[in-house]
């Protein structure tokens, strides 16, 4: 029987006739993506739902990837052991760049615990194509927030390996972004994270090529 590695050998990848840049320019703004990271409750999903809507109005093309929608379909096989987390990582950072390449501003909201593997899905990405934000909430506030139960069960032993509880979480060390939802109002976010997109020319139809 003929190996799967022996069968990868004959894969060539294909170049498409359209390109990134061809359906940027359609768009009118760059393709980027932007990946929330946080603790169970810090606001990354609403953030990440919360900017698509204010760039769809802008008339900007956008997708949010939402960890808990992703674990229904593509990823629904996979439990929650250190191994799966890492392998629902990969996934979720192979489907971004293909995405990236779709010309589609990306907002992925994963708590992505581990840095190594946030670290993998940056490299997937070209240089300043990724954009990290972290979503910072103190545990005590992100339990206030419960309203799925999640923490109460995890402090109860109901369940394992529970980032923040049971499983560690390893914050970035230098993300693009960092957002205090503590303190800052969903609005506020939001002002922040456009003021970033536009710093990098995100947003600027001026800067992409005709």
């Amino acid at each position: 029987m003929t190996s799967v590695l022996s069968q990868k050998e004959h894969i060539v990848w294909h170049q498409p006739t359209i390109t990134r840049e061809h359906r940027e320019r359609q768009n009118k703004h760059k393709s980027v993506i932007i990946w929330f990271t946080g603790l169970s409750g810090s606001g990354k999903s609403t953030l990440a739902h919360a900017v698509e809507a204010y760039l769809h109005q802008q008339g900007h093309k956008t997708f949010v990837l939402d960890g808990d929608n992703i674990r229904h379909g593509l990823c629904a096989d996979l439990g929650f052991s250190d191994q799966d987390r890492q392998e629902n990582i990969r996934r979720i950072g192979e489907t971004a760049k293909l995405m990236l390449d779709a010309g589609i501003i990306t907002l992925s909201a994963f708590i992505s615990p581990f840095a190594k593997d946030r670290a993998i899905v940056r490299r997937l990405m070209p240089a300043g194509d990724f954009i990290e934000i972290y979503c910072y909430c103190p545990l005590a506030v992100c339990e206030t927030r419960d309203v799925k139960g999640l923490y109460k069960k995890a402090r109860q032993g109901e369940i394992k390996q529970f980032t923040g509880i049971s499983s560690p979480y390893e914050a970035p060390e230098q993300p693009e972004l960092t957002l205090d939802t503590s303190r800052l109002s969903v609005e506020e976010s939001i002002a922040c994270i456009v003021e970033l997109l536009n710093a990098r020319t995100v947003l600027r139809t001026a800067d992409i090529t005709e």
